[in-house]
């Protein structure tokens, strides 16, 4: 199997390089800058438990081929139409498989690819590019989540995961990926709403007198989001997240904190937006949603 990796960053550059080292046969899609600097000094990767480099295959927009069994979308959601006209000299074949947040961006695909080209995949990561250029690991947290979403896609979903089964990452193999895709985003959104709206951790929002139960309002606006679109979100993983969002003492923030924090574009369009607009068309108000997303959008406009 021939995989493109589009993206060398926390995502695609993390999981890309764990696969390349349980020998499968990925070329990574960079931009001239990453592109030179990966060529010169290789792909590093820094974990809790170790750091390593590779020498990777590369290759430039200009000199794509349709050459690849399997094309894996891993940029930031607002960069989803610069890669689609990156990846158009490699796109005539083979399935396509988005690890973006959100969901806006399937329908695009299904639109640009037809349906029945477009698998689904999940990535649970906290990582980030250092300004060295590596690809650092925040935490423990690293799973990748893939399913087919038409059964023609069923036997390369599975031989994908079998590949994953490799590597040191954990994974699974999800017979209703729609299902994990909701179940993630309603995590995030509601993650990304309340750390960056109050600037703060977890552990230091749930120990103010509100911050405990606005967590949990705001997830549960995302929940009736998810609810209403005909994807609800079972009790056990509310449990787990309920548990996360409200841990006493946790660091844990979203990386749309991290990317407003050092003056990066962040996600909040596709990460709070989406949910709004799908909450809205049920007639729901999402009012604490719309309360962080003005609070982005003011910050991206200064």
């Amino acid at each position: 199997m021939k995989i493109l990796m589009v993206g060398a960053g926390g995502i695609g550059g993390y999981f890309g390089a764990q696969l390349i080292r349980a020998g499968a046969d990925i070329t990574f899609l960079l931009r001239a800058k990453r592109k030179a600097l990966i060529d010169e000094a290789g792909l590093t990767i820094e974990t809790p438990q170790e750091t390593f480099t590779l020498r990777v295959p590369t290759v430039s927009a200009e000199a794509l081929q349709p050459d690849y069994d399997l094309i894996v979308f891993a940029p930031k959601a607002y960069d989803l139409e610069d890669t689609l006209q990156s990846v158009a000299g490699a796109s005539a074949r083979g399935f396509i498989l988005p690890l973006l947040n959100g969901l806006d961006h399937m329908q695009v695909l299904d639109e640009r690819f037809g349906r029945e080209r477009v698998m689904g995949g999940v990535a649970h990561i906290a990582a980030m590019i250092s300004p060295t250029g590596s690809v650092k690991r925040l935490s423990d947290l690293h799973m990748l989540t893939v399913g087919p979403r038409a059964p023609g896609q069923e036997a390369m979903a599975r031989a994908f995961h079998a590949l994953c089964e490799r590597t040191p990452f954990d994974r699974a193999y999800s017979e209703h990926i729609e299902q994990s895709l909701w179940d993630k985003w309603v995590f995030l959104a509601s993650l990304a709403a309340m750390t960056t709206l109050f600037h703060a951790s977890v552990g230091k929002i749930v120990a103010t007198p509100y911050g405990h139960e606005l967590n949990l309002q705001t997830y549960a606006e995302c929940c009736e989001v998810a609810a209403r679109c005909g994807f609800p979100i079972a009790q056990g993983v509310q449990a787990k997240a309920a548990g996360q969002l409200t841990m006493a003492g946790s660091g844990f923030t979203a990386s749309m904190l991290r990317d407003m924090a050092s003056g990066q574009r962040t996600e909040h369009e596709h990460i709070l937006g989406g949910m709004i607009r799908r909450g809205q068309a049920q007639g729901l108000p999402c009012t604490l949603l719309k309360a962080a997303y003005t609070h982005m959008a003011v910050a991206q406009s200064s």
